[in-house]
């Protein structure tokens, strides 16, 4: 009878055993499927964007489609030349900045709605300014010198609706300069080719020799740890916030004021400096608005044809939080002149 019973007891634990099996095979059939279900809906919305997107890809050269047409955007090395050469300041428009404009948040850089930077942001872009070239990311017409990677990004945000919002904007007549003048690296398709060095040895003509003032944000390290501005004459810091620096707009203008008009202002400071760079032009001073340029020649000098993590600094396209610190770099703290952080 014991016998008995404890086969009984093995043959319970045996289907035990086997459930738990079962089971655990279960849970991993569903995750693969679930898995599969994303791929196939990430592939479906891609082929959607794509369809949306292909004839304006395919027909730069034809002038509308249901009222919509192209804007004017010049290359990026007559962008370099206008700033190197003739001494313009640049106010690029991007994602964030039409973003911010149409009343939504696509960045955490700029991560509350702000009506007067809105309007600011208008009055810029339809600015008349003779000095200042108002920059636009070349996403409009074709897609072929960009990486496949970013031309599902351009084809994912540039719907219908939201390319209609951007024209309503803009001035039909007017030739805008390429806002990707600070993006050389990660988009392009001959990002591993020596292409990237050269455009960013045509950057630092820019910055070569000049006395220059970084308006950034209080993470942003401009050049810290790399050899991007090393042919700058000097440095001087104007520190502002991380994220929403438009709240501090009236003291960063004035600390860059204070500055004198001999100086070249390089801004990142999201939305905020797309302002900054107008109302530096308008009071007589050169102001470019270099953007993510730090970032991108980080990711060239790692040379993996991607974007990848740069630890210490401050990346509003980066998809999981971030553990920043502050920046204890000897040379930078020197060349703070003002912090509003």
């Amino acid at each position: 009878m014991e016998q008995e019973f404890l086969e009984l007891v093995r043959i319970v634990s045996e289907m035990q055993q086997r459930m738990i099996s079962l089971e655990q095979a279960n849970q991993v059939l569903v995750r693969s499927n679930q898995q599969l279900i994303a791929c196939m809906e990430e592939n479906q919305r891609e082929l959607e964007d794509y369809q949306r997107n292909i004839f304006f890809e395919m027909n730069a050269s034809s002038p509308d489609k249901e009222g919509y047409w192209y804007p004017s955007i010049a290359s990026v090395e007559e962008t370099v030349a206008q700033i190197v050469k003739e001494g313009k300041s640049l106010a690029r428009f991007g994602d964030g900045e039409f973003s911010t404009i149409a009343g939504r948040i696509r960045h955490r850089f700029q991560n509350q709605t702000d009506d007067t930077l809105r309007e600011r942001l208008i009055e810029v872009l339809q600015s008349k300014e003779e000095h200042l070239m108002i920059g636009l990311a070349d996403n409009y017409g074709s897609l072929e010198c960009y990486n496949e990677q970013a031309r599902r990004e351009i084809r994912r945000y540039l719907s219908p609706q939201v390319r209609r919002e951007h024209l309503q904007l803009l001035d039909s007549e007017k030739l805008y300069y390429n806002a990707y003048v600070t993006r050389p690296y990660a988009m392009y398709q001959d990002n591993r080719t020596d292409a990237p060095r050269k455009r960013f040895e045509a950057l630092k003509k820019i910055w070569e020799n000049r006395d220059c003032i970084f308006v950034e944000g209080c993470y942003t390290g401009l050049g810290v740890g790399n050899d991007l501005f090393d042919h700058a004459k000097s440095i001087g810091r104007i520190l502002g916030p991380a994220e929403n620096a438009f709240s501090s707009y009236g003291q960063l203008l004035e600390a860059c004021i204070k500055q004198g008009k001999g100086r070249l202002f390089l801004l990142a400071l999201g939305p905020a400096a797309t302002v900054l760079a107008y109302d530096l032009a308008r009071a007589g001073c050169q102001a470019v608005d270099v953007g993510h340029v730090d970032l991108e020649y980080e990711w060239f000098l790692k040379g993996e044809g991607h974007r990848t993590a740069v630890s210490g600094k401050y990346n509003n396209e980066a998809e999981q939080d971030q553990q920043l610190f502050p920046i204890q770099d000897e040379e930078y703290q020197s060349q703070i002149i003002a912090d509003l952080s």
